[in-house]
């Protein structure tokens, strides 16, 4: 038997501008046993993306086999566009004791708990929503009718925090980093996630 822990799957979900991106962009520097998930995606790359490193593109047939197969530990259709997360992938890295992080809607972590139960799902959320309407419009690149719609879809997915395992305010970019770490390191030393290397100790 390994003495190997497995790895855990960590997902992080937010509504858009909470701040998920640059929490688990953070986390990936500072952990080299953590890897961001690469969804397959029927849409065309652009600019400079390369196949295999932020997206594997794929073609509608492809990804409508991949879906009748059974491939997909999650999948949507967002914005006109299909998106997937390969089943054996995530395992493939959980199995090496590696970790797997998600960056992903409230859905994306309904269906991805559904497949891995051990899963452990984090709600970011906004210190309030006319702070989070505020930072949607210090981006200045969406309209009237776009952040509208954005503040109704926060409302959507807040409302959904009983999925969460955690909840982070992100009032302050280090605090909530801080909260972030302590619940990635805190699920790493879970029992179950280290039983497997329990029990070879216990067969030395």
């Amino acid at each position: 038997m390994s003495t190997s822990p497995k790895g855990t799957l960590l997902i992080v979900a937010g509504p858009s501008g909470v701040g998920k991106s640059s929490l688990c962009k953070r986390l990936l520097r500072e952990f080299e046993t953590l890897h961001m998930s690469i969804s397959f995606t029927t849409r065309q790359p652009r600019g400079t993306e390369v196949d295999g490193v932020a997206y594997h593109f794929v073609d509608v047939p492809r990804f409508e086999q991949m879906v009748a197969d059974g491939a997909f530990a999650e999948s949507a259709f967002v914005h006109g566009n299909h998106y997937g997360s390969s089943r054996d992938a995530i395992a493939g890295v959980l199995d090496t004791g590696d970790d797997v992080l998600f960056d992903i809607d409230y859905q994306g972590a309904r269906q991805l708990k559904e497949a891995f139960p051990n899963a452990r799902a984090v709600l970011l959320m906004p210190p309030s929503m006319a702070i989070l309407e505020s930072r949607l419009r210090g981006r200045d690149t969406d309209g009237e009718e776009v952040i509208q719609k954005r503040l109704a879809a926060a409302r959507h997915e807040l409302s959904q925090f009983e999925l969460f395992d955690f909840a982070i305010v992100n009032d302050e970019f280090e605090h909530a980093y801080d909260a972030l770490r302590g619940i990635y390191l805190s699920v790493r030393h879970q029992v179950g996630h280290l039983r497997p290397k329990l029990r070879a100790l216990l067969n030395t």
